[in-house]
């Protein structure tokens, strides 16, 4: 791990239920001069999230392909379009946006043919800590400490 997120000698100094009351009482140490390069907010209790936001046909899938290939069509053919013959910059662009969605249309038709029926659903994804633990250098907790009883709607059973 980077010594830029690790302590030497790191004491728990709270754990909070989200990313903001962690952050709260960070920014309440820096508002009181506290050194707050000595604290580390660690995501704890990892979970992965998965949301389901539709059910794949072919349709959906070939319209999806079709899409994403344009805007890389539209983009591909902007860039080539600066070095296009005078007059003919619109073409190139369209062109290059009708080469994309054809492209699009291919590849995901074959990447959903792949998965043989095995998902078909869409969804996003993403990994999510349960609380975080505000952590500070063994050196400064009493002072981290005296500060955050200090700070409004800040409860003692946190430490």
């Amino acid at each position: 791990m980077a010594e830029i997120f690790s302590l030497q000698f790191p004491q728990s100094l709270g754990t909070f239920e989200n990313y903001a009351d962690a952050q709260k009482a960070v920014d309440h140490l820096a508002d009181h001069d506290f050194p707050v390069e000595n604290v580390l907010v660690v995501g704890t209790d990892l979970k992965q999230v998965e949301r389901i936001t539709g059910r794949l046909t072919w349709g959906r899938v070939i319209l999806a392909g079709i899409a994403s290939g344009v805007w890389l069509g539209v983009f591909v053919g902007l860039l080539l379009g600066l070095f296009a013959e005078p007059g003919s910059w619109f073409a190139t662009v369209l062109s290059a946006a009708a080469f994309g969605a054809v492209f699009g249309a291919v590849w995901a038709a074959i990447g959903y043919a792949f998965t043989r029926g095995r998902r078909d659903f869409s969804s996003v994804q993403q990994i999510r800590p349960s609380r975080y633990e505000v952590l500070v250098e063994h050196k400064h907790l009493t002072r981290a400490q005296e500060l955050l009883v200090q700070l409004p709607g800040y409860r003692a059973s946190e430490f």
